[in-house]
């Protein structure tokens, strides 16, 4: 065993991510990636007639990803610094000498690592994509579902007003709606080509140039750029940044489901698996697995969205640096989004939720909870700022008592003096107070 990270440990890989986002950022599937990138290239130059007809078939049927010298392309790397350079020794080996000659033909080492990075972001964003819309979709079940399900909403860890957690659902599912578009915008903004030469001009290839780069973009699907973007990184930040967002808010639904977890409140487990979240120790726990991955994982999207920031900074046409920062910073991040989507698709799923706990938490401070309905209904007789002042009082009663808030207001005789028994009683049931939750839930479930 040499696994150094949880990334790629035997013990943790399959919680800190998966085996589809690994392979899809492994560094055969890098290698692959540039030789498409220098086969494209050779075609994309072909037709616009910079290089021989025929040179193109004849790099292409020669090259392939299982004839790397794995042992010598790194060993030459580590020479170099980069590993294009031994790259195209390698590829030009495979390929009579004529056509080997063209391989990599007016192309910079950045233009195929780049495009390389791309075709990986491509991947691993259809895979990002795959997973938010499982997501969306729970969340748009369990909005539906519970709905009309009561509980406490809760500001700074007190209870605020009552909620629904259909609503509370709802929220959740909005933010993940919102990256939905997000995604589909930077698929457009941020799938660039890379094709500069060696400081973005493409003088080696005079009038050809930009043609040759407009075909090369068509034949790999990605975008053409106008002009080179060698030392212009904002896309490679911004998808690294769209992968914090996504981070962010499923860290929010994960430090939510955390709390929630907890044996005072009891309102939502993880699924059941057999010990899953137990302890060595403690036969009873069950402790949230998911949700704490989440919540370490949002971190690590944040630490590497700073460093994309970072690697903005770059001196003039080539950067002496920064660059090297994506190398480890981007596969991170996607392992990472992809790893977190993984466990909040399967803890969503399966969440069991406790309703009755939901309603009895809800109706736990007796009556509190709704003391601002009381407050704007004594405020159209009294003022609001006496309204809050008395409910204010009778709520510090009620606790200092034990009492309920009902019984409380009961023997306030400016209260008794406008609202009558049967609607204070109303007014006091928490389960009454629900504002536009479910109509909230309604208008976006049909979007």
């Amino acid at each position: 065993m040499s696994s150094a990270t949880v990334f790629d440990s035997a013990l943790f890989r399959n919680i800190f991510g998966t085996e589809e986002i690994r392979e899809c950022f492994s560094e055969k599937s890098y290698v692959a990636h540039m030789i498409e990138a220098e086969c494209a290239l050779s075609k994309a130059e072909e037709a616009e007639g910079v290089i021989p007809g025929g040179v193109a078939d004849v790099i292409c049927q020669h090259s392939d990803v299982a004839k790397i010298d794995w042992t010598l392309l790194g060993s030459r790397t580590e020479i170099v610094g980069y590993p294009i350079f031994p790259l195209v020794e390698q590829m030009a080996s495979w390929c009579p000498e004529n056509e080997a000659g063209y391989i990599h033909w007016g192309a910079t080492t950045q233009d195929i690592m780049d495009i390389a990075s791309v075709l990986q972001m491509r991947e691993g964003l259809a895979t990002v994509e795959r997973l938010i819309k499982r997501i969306v979709q729970t969340l748009k079940d369990m909005a539906k579902r519970y709905r009309d399900t009561p509980m406490a909403g809760r500001t700074h860890l007190q209870h605020a007003l009552p909620i629904t957690f259909g609503y509370k659902c709802g929220v959740w599912l909005a933010g993940m709606q919102r990256h939905l578009e997000r995604l589909e915008q930077i698929k457009e903004r941020c799938l660039l080509v890379q094709f500069g030469g060696a400081a973005g001009t493409l003088a080696s290839l005079g009038d050809s140039g930009v043609r040759v780069r407009k075909r090369l973009a068509s034949l790999l699907g990605l975008r053409d750029p106008v002009i080179t973007w060698h030392v212009a990184r904002d896309t490679v930040a911004e998808v690294v940044n769209f992968l914090a967002l996504v981070g962010g808010t499923i860290g929010k639904i994960a430090l939510d489901l955390l709390i929630m977890c907890s044996n005072e409140l009891n309102e939502v487990a993880e699924p059941y698996v057999p010990h899953r979240g137990a302890s060595s120790t403690m036969p009873q726990k069950r402790n949230p697995i998911s949700s704490e991955v989440i919540l370490a994982q949002s971190k690590i999207l944040r630490a590497q969205s700073g460093l994309l920031l970072d690697a903005m900074i770059t001196d003039f046409e080539r950067a002496s640096g920064p660059w090297h920062l994506e190398w480890t910073a981007v596969p991170t991040a996607f392992i990472s989004a992809v790893g977190s989507l993984h466990q909040a698709d399967f803890a969503l799923a399966g969440l069991q939720v406790n309703e009755g706990a939901m309603l009895a938490n809800l109706q736990g401070t007796r009556g509190l909870i709704v003391a601002e309905a009381v407050m704007m209904a004594l405020a159209h007789h009294t003022g609001r700022q006496e309204a809050h002042e008395v409910v204010y009082h009778a709520c510090a009663t009620a606790c200092e008592h034990g009492e309920s808030l009902l019984e409380t207001l009961q023997e306030i005789e400016i209260v008794v003096k406008y609202i009558g028994h049967e609607e204070l009683e109303q007014l006091c049931d928490p389960t009454r107070y629900m504002g536009t939750c479910q109509l909230m839930v309604d208008e976006l479930l049909t979007q």
